[in-house]
C-alpha cells in the first residue's frame, strides 16, 4: 500500500476518523502495520451471523451462518455453511477504482465494547474514509455496514453495495426491487440459492440506508454481472470538507431458520431499514453494554486486560442466548472442524459462560437436550443403553466424525463431559423445574449409557475398556483416568438429581460408581489409562480429574498428579492445555507457574494483526475459541478463585501474579455478584 508525501502530511495533521489514539484503551485492538499475505482475520458475529474481516478495503472474507450445515468441500460429513458474502462494496472516487493499489495508511481497529469493525485509510490526497462493520446484536440475522467519506477537494464517489455468492452454493437467483412508499423509496438486492446437495435454501437481502440531512437519495442502478454475482450503487458528488454517511443493512436466512427464507430475509432488511440509522447502532450498543455487565477487569497489565477482553469478546460473538445452537471450536469464524460441535464446548468454553452469561449458557445445553434422541439411538447402534452423545455433532446430532478419524467410534468421554455441564447449570441456577424438565432426563440416559458402557472384571471392580482418551494420543486404551473420572461423575450426578427431584435412582448407578477404577502408579500417581509408561501426551487428561471436575479432591495426590504430568504435556499440543496447570499451580499458590501457564496457553498461537489465537503454537486455524475458553477458565478459577459448588459459585483463596494490581469479576452467575482479588 503506498505512502505519499501528502498521506503522510494528513496523518500528522490528523482527522475526525483517524486521529483516535488507542494505544491505552483496554476494549481497542489495533491492526496498523497490515500485511496481505500474512493476515488473520477477526470476527465481528451476534452469534448467527459471523462476518470475517479482510486485508481488502470494504470486503469481508467471509459469512458464516449459524445452524445451517450440507455435505460440501468435506467428503463424507457435513460443514457448516458459508453462505453469500451480502455485505462487500466497492468504491470508486473520480473514476479511480478503489483497492490496495490506491491506498494508504490502511488500519484496522476492532472496538471490543461495541463489537465494531472499523477500517480508515486514505485515498491519496482526496479522501479519507471510514467503513464499519457490525453483526446487530439485536437483530440476530442482520449485519449493518456504515461508510463515511471526507473530501479534502471537490470529487465525485461511487459506492456500490455487492452481493457475491461462494462456489458451493447452486441454483443462485438473484432480485432486485423497489418498492414506493409515501416518505421513502425502498431498495432491496436479493439473492437466493440451494445449498451444495440442495438440502437447504439460503437466502439474503441487502437495502441502502441514506440520511435526510444529506437530501435528496441518489439514484440506484443495479448491475448484474454474472450469475454469482450483482450490485447495487450509486453516483455522489461531494463538496471540499464535507463528510457523506450512507449504510447497508443486510440479512441472511436459511431453512435451517426459516420455512421460507427468501421472503424473510426481505422482510428482515425492510424493519432495519426502516428504523433510523443512530438507533440501530445505540440499539446493539445498548445490547454489549448489558452483555459487558458481565466482565473481567484486570488492572495493573493492559495487555493482559485486552487479552482477556478478547477472549470474553470472541465468546459472547459466537454464541446467543434462545437459540438452541452450540459453539464449535472454531465459533463463526470460518470452516475449521467442519463447525461441529465437540467437547470443546463443554469442558472448555461453556464454564466461563455459565459463570458469566448463563442464559447463553441454557441455549448450549439447549443443543444437546433438542439431539437426546440421535444419541439414543447411536447408544443403541452401539450396543448400549442409554444416550452416547456423538464425538461431532452438527445439525441433527448424529454422529458426524469422518470415517477416518476413530475418534468418532471410541472418544465416549464427549457424554460424561455433557452430563458434567447440564449438572453444573443446576447446581448454578438451583432450577428445579429445569432440572426435571431437560437436566435430569438427559443425566439419566447418560448414567444408563455409563453402566451398560463399564465391563465388571475379575478383580470385583468396573471397567472402561478400549476408548481414546482425553489425550487423544492414547488410542484404544483401556480404563483412561478421565473417561471413568467423568463417567463415575455422571453416575453421581444422576443419582443426586434423582433424590433432589422425589425418585429413585436405579441402584446400579451408584454401583459402578463405586466400583469403577481410577489407576494408580506404584508412587501413588493416577495413570492415564492401564498400558501408559510416562510418554508425551496431547493434552490435559489425569489432571482434569482435580479440575474442573473434583473427583480427586485430596491436595496431595493433585500436587503428585501436577508435577508428573505437567513436563509430559507436549508443547505442540492444543491451547487449552496450559489453562488447567496455570489453575491448579494457583491452587499452590505457586504464581509464577500459573502465570506462566497462564501466557503459555495463549501468546505462542497468536497471529497477526489481531493476536487471535490458533490451536496450536504456530498453527493458523484461527479463531480457536476453545483455548479462549480454557484461558478464561484460568482468569477465573484460576486467578479469580471461583468454583462452582453445591451452594452456587463460591470463592477461594487464590493468588494473581505480581504486575497486576487487581481482578475484578463482575456480573457472576445468576444473581449477578461480583468478586474481587487483590
Amino acid at each position: 500500500m503506498k505512502t505519499t508525501l501528502i498521506t503522510l502530511l494528513l496523518g500528522l495533521i490528523g482527522s475526525s476518523l483517524f486521529a483516535q489514539d488507542f494505544s491505552k484503551s483496554p476494549w481497542h485492538i489495533v491492526a496498523d502495520d497490515i500485511d496481505p499475505a500474512n493476515y488473520y482475520g477477526v470476527t465481528v458475529a451476534n452469534g448467527m451471523v459471523g462476518l470475517v474481516s479482510s486485508a481488502t478495503p470494504l470486503q469481508v472474507d467471509a459469512v458464516v451462518l449459524n445452524g445451517v450445515y450440507d455435505y460440501y468441500e468435506r467428503g463424507k460429513v457435513s460443514n457448516i455453511l458459508k453462505t453469500f458474502n451480502h455485505v462487500n462494496m466497492q468504491l470508486v472516487v473520480d473514476g479511480t477504482f478503489v483497492d490496495q493499489r490506491s491506498i494508504s495508511n490502511y488500519r484496522q481497529t476492532l472496538d471490543m465494547q461495541h463489537a465494531e469493525l472499523k477500517t480508515t485509510f486514505y485515498i491519496d490526497d482526496r479522501a479519507e474514509v471510514s467503513h464499519t462493520m457490525m453483526s446487530l446484536r439485536q437483530l440476530p440475522y442482520t449485519s449493518l455496514i456504515v461508510v463515511e467519506v471526507t473530501a479534502n477537494k471537490n470529487l465525485e464517489i461511487q459506492p456500490a453495495s455487492v452481493i457475491q455468492a461462494p462456489n458451493h452454493l447452486v441454483d443462485v437467483r438473484n432480485f432486485y426491487s423497489q418498492v414506493d412508499r409515501p416518505h421513502v423509496l425502498l431498495n432491496l438486492m436479493t439473492s437466493v440459492a440451494e445449498s451444495p446437495s440442495g438440502k437447504h435454501t439460503v437466502a439474503v437481502s441487502n437495502s441502502f440506508i441514506f440520511e435526510e440531512h444529506h437530501g435528496e437519495e441518489p439514484h440506484l442502478i443495479h448491475e448484474d454481472w454474472d450469475f454469482n454475482r450483482h450490485l447495487l450503487k450509486f453516483t455522489k458528488s461531494i463538496k471540499k470538507g464535507e463528510t457523506y454517511r450512507f449504510a447497508v443493512v443486510a440479512s441472511a436466512t436459511s431453512t435451517a431458520h426459516y420455512q421460507g427464507p427468501e421472503s424473510e430475509a426481505e422482510r428482515l432488511t425492510t424493519y432495519a431499514r426502516l428504523q433510523d440509522l443512530d438507533e440501530l447502532i445505540s440499539d446493539h450498543r445498548a445490547d454489549w453494554a448489558e452483555l459487558w455487565e458481565s466482565d473481567i477487569q484486570v488492572a495493573g497489565d493492559l495487555q493482559v486486560q485486552k487479552d482477556v477482553r478478547s477472549a470474553l469478546y470472541h465468546l459472547y460473538s459466537f454464541a446467543r442466548e434462545g437459540t438452541a445452537l452450540s459453539l464449535s471450536p472454531m465459533g463463526l469464524s470460518g470452516l475449521g472442524y467442519n463447525g461441529h460441535v465437540f467437547w470443546d464446548t463443554e469442558l472448555w468454553m461453556y464454564p466461563p459462560l455459565l459463570m458469566l452469561q448463563p442464559e447463553i449458557a441454557r441455549s448450549l445445553l439447549d443443543y444437546r437436550f433438542e439431539r437426546l434422541e440421535a444419541a439414543k439411538q447411536n447408544a443403541f447402534a452401539h450396543g448400549f443403553d442409554g444416550a452416547m452423545f456423538p464425538w461431532e455433532s452438527a445439525e441433527d446430532g448424529s454422529e458426524d466424525t469422518p470415517p477416518w478419524a476413530l475418534t468418532g467410534a471410541f472418544e465416549h468421554h464427549i457424554t460424561g463431559c455433557i452430563a458434567w455441564a447440564f449438572w453444573q447449570y443446576y447446581l448454578v441456577t438451583k432450577d428445579q423445574e429445569w432440572l426435571a424438565e431437560k437436566g435430569y432426563p438427559l443425566l439419566k440416559e447418560a448414567a444408563d449409557f455409563w453402566v451398560s458402557r463399564s465391563d465388571l472384571g475379575d478383580d470385583g471392580m468396573y471397567h472402561i475398556n478400549n476408548v481414546i482418551a482425553a489425550d487423544e494420543w492414547a488410542e484404544n486404551v483401556d480404563d483412561n483416568a478421565f473417561t471413568n473420572g467423568v463417567a463415575k461423575a455422571t453416575l453421581e450426578y444422576a443419582t443426586e438429581a434423582a433424590k433432589l427431584l422425589g425418585k429413585r435412582p436405579d441402584a446400579d448407578w451408584m454401583m459402578v460408581a463405586e466400583k469403577l477404577v481410577i489407576l494408580t502408579f506404584e508412587n501413588g500417581v493416577t495413570r492415564e489409562h492401564a498400558t501408559y509408561e510416562g510418554e508425551m501426551i496431547k493434552q490435559a487428561d489425569v489432571n482434569l480429574l482435580s479440575y474442573p471436575l473434583g473427583v480427586i479432591t485430596d491436595r496431595d495426590q493433585m500436587k503428585r498428579d501436577l508435577d508428573y504430568y505437567e513436563p509430559t504435556m507436549s508443547p505442540d499440543g492444543p491451547a487449552m492445555g496450559p489453562s488447567v496447570l496455570s489453575i491448579l499451580h494457583n491452587v499452590f499458590g505457586d504464581v509464577e507457574k500459573a502465570e506462566a501457564n497462564f501466557y503459555r496457553g495463549y501468546r505462542p498461537n497468536e497471529v497477526p494483526p489481531f493476536a487471535v489465537i490458533s490451536e496450536t503454537a504456530g498453527g493458523t486455524n484461527p479463531y480457536f475459541a476453545t483455548g479462549a475458553g480454557g484461558m478464561l477458565q484460568a482468569a477465573l478459577s484460576g486467578f479469580g478463585g471461583l468454583r462452582v459448588t453445591d451452594k452456587g459459585i463460591e470463592q477461594v483463596e487464590s493468588v494473581i501474579p505480581k504486575s497486576w494490581k487487581r481482578v475484578t469479576i463482575t456480573g457472576v452467575g445468576v444473581e449477578d455478584k461480583t468478586f474481587t482479588v487483590k
